[in-house]
């Protein structure tokens, strides 16, 4: 049973709520009101002179077909990260989910992942499928099977996700395992009762009773190949070769540091801040509708 509580003035609920926005403000919007104020300025290679120039690293920004290209790479990049660990986290936490023997284990190591950082993801995976010192480079080369993520762009983008979706799948696995756990098992057991078949049990009341979840991690999902995929890229391809691996975020970064041009770092902020804001509100306003709670 839930107690309320009751103030009989503001003071305490302030005093109780004032950390939080604290840090909201400090750490978000005055942050973001930087990069939007950074966006509108043009300052020279030594930072000695600023000039407000309106729109003008807007313009430059959409005039710039290496910023389409991010924009693609970003769309392909994201797309398979996303489907791919959340189909195989989902997969493993229906396995994991059965009684069998050595299941704790099996949880454990699926788990672990999850600890590793983003850049030592990357020079994990560069280990295994770097052309010259990889193990499992070294195998597709002696199947005839070419195979070089240093020159060739389609190898850089396979790496890039896998590496990202392999560092995601642990995240996935915990809360659809929880949510599988979650669903009471006299719902499950009247099923079989019923005659439904594993597959039919799963599509027709497993996963529409997932659907929060699920709901909840495309969301996470679509933050993390956005934002947090930036120590695996610059670990492993630095965006190349020659932009191929070149995502938005990794964008902004290699254009205000290595570029210099912080106007135009700033402006990419900006949008894909609006970008990424547009498609939660997307998810929730469509998506959601279909969710089951």
């Amino acid at each position: 049973m839930t107690k309320n509580a009751y103030f009989s003035g503001l003071t305490i609920p302030v005093l109780l709520l004032a950390p939080q926005l604290v840090i909201t403000v400090l750490f978000f919007y005055w942050p973001a009101s930087q990069a939007v104020w950074q966006s509108f300025l043009l300052q020279d290679a030594f930072g000695t002179s600023t000039e407000f120039v309106w729109f003008e690293n807007y313009r430059d920004l959409f005039a710039d077909p290496g910023y389409y290209k991010a924009l693609i790479n970003t769309a392909i990049f994201s797309s398979f990260v996303c489907v791919l660990s959340l189909s195989i986290a989902l997969l493993f936490a229906v396995m994991a989910d059965r009684q069998i023997r050595g299941a704790e284990i099996y949880k454990t190591l699926l788990i672990w992942p999850y600890a590793v950082a983003p850049a030592v993801a990357g020079v994990l995976w560069i280990f295994m499928f770097d052309p010259s010192l990889g193990m499992l480079a070294r195998g597709l080369n002696s199947l005839s099977i070419a195979w070089n993520p240093r020159l060739n762009g389609n190898d850089a983008m396979t790496l890039v996700i896998l590496a990202a979706t392999w560092k995601q799948i642990s995240y996935n696995f915990l809360f659809f395992l929880a949510g599988l756990q979650s669903i009471p098992k006299s719902v499950i057991e009247a099923a079989v009762i019923d005659g439904a078949k594993p597959m039919r049990r799963f599509w027709t009341i497993i996963f529409p009773l997932l659907s929060p979840t699920t709901f909840f991690l495309l969301t996470v999902n679509i933050v993390y190949v956005f934002f947090d995929t930036f120590g695996i890229i610059d670990t492993i391809s630095g965006g190349g070769p020659s932009g191929a691996t070149e995502t938005l975020v990794y964008k902004v970064y290699s254009d205000g540091k290595g570029g210099s041009n912080l106007g135009g770092s700033a402006a990419q902020s900006v949008v894909l801040l609006i970008m990424v804001i547009g498609m939660t509100a997307i998810q929730f306003r469509f998506i959601e509708r279909k969710v089951s709670y």
